[in-house]
């Protein structure tokens, strides 16, 4: 077969815009290019302001990644000034992350991801009775009843018949990559339905503790809601208790229906744990503090570097060190003030200084050879690296903690694969439901701290010594860090007579998604989608799980415009 280059754009199934080219040769993918089509500049809107609103407008990058930005700008902000919060608004936030976690990684999976993998209108060949026994024998979830298949089975059928499948149109059903009998088929539609009902109630963690969602609520130097056992207006004992029912409700979703059905689906893929491994760096920031943010040595979510898939060998991550995180744009739509596109720069000395010089839309492909993204390239010491669960997953697993090895290793026996399978667009999509099952029960216990700390008396959620600007220094800059869903995210902050001189987001999607970098070594995507088998170029599904198991986040969505300001093109997600 002769190579030919398929473009995929828009990528849907994802926040945001993303347009992949892959060329193809002899069935399978012998270069990727990774391109954001859209354009933020939200670190130029936030020049000039009090950072004590930063949170506010950084939230607003992403309706779906909610809150992560709120809480790694509040703590950017606290970081440059100094500011230690009280136990309980560090416990809340870490409740408001795990309940983030548990929402955000049940959506990417059902309504994300599982249609690669799920083929919907096979569903409809299943025997009831026959899905029921299966789904009895791997999970003690109660809506397994053959009266309840059939019935929704019928369902689905009707929307089959009418030729209006709305939400499954558009699919590439019938591929010859499915490989899920009818009946596996019938429960992962089934638990897709269920999931679009529970993930609506895990987060009403946020509103009651960050007054919405999405965009909840934050506060530098702690959280704004007050606790007041006995208050109707506050963070009363119904409240906490409401609290406390969503988080066992969550786990047990997670362990009785997600978890079932991401190791029943596995289990006819494993040819997938050799596919889609890309780079083999991986790095973590780590989060979840249970000492405090500034001891790391306490985070449930451990940090470190891995080169190379090395395991036995855990390097440290300094966020400070200008030899350490740069960011390039030799490959993206921007420029230096100095013309040199080819330095890398510290987030605290970048710049985001746009210059499209690519093509108008409609445009058949992207120069490659020169700038062709949005998004800047960063590096850590020079190297690409995959953030994300896979990454949290193998460093927590490196690191020897007790709580990752047990998860790992149970999943590794159930599928029974080494752990070399980890790295790979299986294991990465394994490590996204692993990472649910530990923050549920990391949930409960920062829960039951929270709880602890009130009953001994301490009902501080803000401290609020340095909330006046007279007493801050001049000059500072701080940075600030999480572990969002999709991996490690960080915001760096200077700060010049007490407005903000600089402020540079470098997320987790720019770390995966990013162009080549000057010395045109690849990005996660890119390096991921090499080698992997393309049975159909009108069909490629195949990309489409291997970009989807990062689950990308490209962030607001825009439009075009030329210069008379007429749209040039408008995406529409299907």
């Amino acid at each position: 077969m002769s190579g030919q280059r398929i473009v995929i754009d828009p990528i849907t199934r994802i926040e945001g815009h993303l347009r992949i080219e892959a060329d193809i040769q002899n069935g399978k993918v012998v270069d990727a290019y990774s391109s954001g089509t859209m354009v933020r500049l939200i670190e130029e809107i936030l020049r000039g302001r009090d950072p004590r609103d930063a949170w506010a407008f950084v939230g607003r990058v992403c309706g779906v990644c909610t809150s992560v930005h709120s809480q790694t700008s509040v703590r950017a902000v606290e970081d440059a000034l100094g500011i230690v919060i009280p136990p309980n608004a560090e416990y809340v936030r870490n409740l408001m992350e795990c309940a983030q976690y548990m929402q955000d990684h049940v959506i990417h999976f059902y309504h994300l991801h599982a249609m690669d993998w799920v083929d919907v209108v096979n569903a409809l060949k299943a025997d009831p009775k026959k899905t029921s026994e299966i789904a009895q024998s791997i999970s003690h979830w109660p809506k397994s009843s053959p009266g309840y298949f059939s019935d929704l089975q019928k369902r689905i059928g009707k929307f089959v018949e009418s030729g209006q499948l709305g939400i499954f149109a558009n699919g590439y059903w019938g591929h010859p990559a499915y490989k899920l009998p009818a009946e596996v088929n019938l429960i992962g539609l089934a638990h897709y339905l269920e999931a679009l009902e529970w993930q609506k109630e895990i987060i009403k963690i946020h509103t009651i503790f960050g007054g919405k969602n999405p965009h909840p609520n934050y506060l530098v130097g702690g959280m704004a809601s007050a606790i007041g056992l006995d208050d109707a207006s506050g963070i009363n004992a119904e409240r906490l208790a409401y609290v406390e029912t969503l988080i066992k409700q969550g786990q047990q979703f997670i362990e009785q229906v997600y978890i079932p059905d991401l190791m029943a689906i596995a289990s006819y893929y494993k040819d997938w744990g050799a596919i889609g491994g890309g780079l083999g760096n991986y790095m973590v920031y780590g989060d979840l503090p249970t000492n405090g943010y500034n001891d790391p040595s306490g985070y449930k979510f451990p940090g470190g570097v891995i080169l190379d898939k090395n395991i036995n060998e855990i390097y440290d991550v300094d966020l400070r060190s200008d030899t350490e995180v740069q960011e390039f744009i030799e490959r993206s739509w921007y420029e230096h003030e100095d013309g040199n596109s080819a330095k890398g720069l510290h987030p605290w000395q970048g710049e985001t200084r746009l210059k499209y010089t690519g093509p108008k839309p409609p445009y058949e492909n992207l120069p490659v050879e020169e700038k062709y993204s949005f998004l800047k390239t960063p590096r850590w010491k020079g190297h690409a690296m995959e953030v994300g669960p896979l990454a949290r997953v193998l460093v927590g697993y490196a690191r020897g903690r007790d709580e990752f090895k047990e998860v790992v290793d149970r999943a590794l026996k159930t599928l029974d694969v080494p752990v070399t399978a980890l790295f790979s667009t299986l294991g990465r999509t394994a490590a996204r439901g692993l990472e649910a099952q530990l923050t549920a029960i990391w949930a409960k216990e920062f829960y039951d701290m929270l709880i602890t700390n009130i009953k001994n008396g301490d009902d501080r959620m803000a401290n609020t010594d340095l909330f006046n600007p007279e007493r801050w220094p001049k000059q500072a800059q701080g940075v600030g860090h999480t572990e969002a869903p999709r991996g490690a995210l960080a915001h760096w902050i200077v700060i010049e007579d007490q407005k903000i001189k600089n402020y540079q987001l470098v997320v987790p999607t720019t770390w995966n998604a990013s162009p080549r970098d000057p010395e045109g070594k690849l990005s996660a995507y890119e390096a991921a989608l090499r080698d992997t088998p393309v049975a159909d170029p009108e069909q490629p599904v195949e990309i489409l799980r291997t970009v989807h198991s990062f689950d990308p986040c490209m962030a607001c969505a825009v439009h075009l415009y030329d210069e008379e300001g007429n749209h040039m093109a408008r995406v529409k997600a299907l």
